[in-house]
């Protein structure tokens, strides 16, 4: 073989070699590189609070200390009435329970900027009022004794004025919230109602009626005292309302000896 060709033949081996080099290295490369890949969407965040869903769960028959209680007919409510979480338009801070009686809402406020919002009725013509108490007792299915004043108006309520026994159709319904001033019971009450198409309205003796699931819901919420506010509305001026010069009617006669009382 020639010099000539012994050199050619020594080049192209070492080209060979060069490009099987260059060619394993892209590999190795390859081998280390990934490709960009989008990542698995999110799962969406749990509700806040499990109380919360569809108005046909929230407010379906239910037995609750072994009463049966019925379903609220939620295709005649108004969707605004639904018990549900809203930005806190109070500026109260958490724990505190307001009445806005111009829209029959009552907020209780929470953390976050939140308030869960209820829909409630109210007292009719002559029977408003508005100021401040707190909750001092609570109880579940109360016995409701009607006071004399109640009594003197509606005679036919005589035979209950050593109390009527607890169920789904009692006036005070499932749950009722005491409320007090200056640690004198006020004889008001947040508390249910079996007249569900009454919320909206201002239809009660005084007291604040909520629809019994809602009572329930509150209810479990409410484990001290906590501070309520009635007010005409939740503008500034609404917020600086005194004690209404009305008076309403109380709705019951006394705080039951078996209630609890909290602190």
């Amino acid at each position: 073989m020639s010099d000539s060709s012994l050199f050619f033949e020594r080049l192209n081996r070492r080209a060979f070699l060069g490009a099987s080099a260059v060619g394993a290295a892209s590999v190795a490369l390859s081998a280390c590189t990934t490709t960009d890949v989008a990542p698995p969407a999110a799962a969406p965040p749990p509700p806040s609070d499990s109380a919360f869903g569809a108005a046909e769960s929230m407010y379906a028959a239910r037995v609750d200390e072994g009463y049966q209680l019925p379903a609220i007919p939620v295709d005649k409510l108004d969707p605004k009435f639904v018990r549900q979480i809203v930005p806190d338009p109070t500026g109260e801070k958490p724990g505190t329970i307001v009445v806005d009686t111009s829209e029959h809402f009552l907020y209780l406020v929470r953390d976050g900027g939140e308030a869960i919002r209820y829909g409630v009725s109210l007292g009719k013509a002559g029977f408003g009022w508005t100021g401040s108490a707190v909750v001092q007792a609570r109880k579940k299915w109360p016995v409701w004794t009607p006071p004399p004043e109640m009594i003197q108006r509606r005679p036919e309520l005589a035979k209950y004025k050593d109390g009527m026994p607890p169920s789904p159709q009692s006036p005070l319904g499932a749950r009722a919230l005491y409320l007090f001033r200056d640690g004198k019971d006020t004889m008001y009450r947040l508390h249910g109602t079996p007249e569900w198409d009454s919320i909206g309205k201002n239809a009660s003796s005084g007291c604040v009626r909520f629809m019994n699931q809602d009572i329930i819901d509150l209810y479990g919420r409410v484990n001290g005292v906590a501070q309520v506010f009635v007010r005409p509305n939740l503008s500034p001026a609404g917020k600086l309302t005194a004690v209404s010069n009305r008076t309403a009617e109380p709705i019951d006669a006394g705080v039951p000896r078996d209630a609890e009382i909290l602190k």
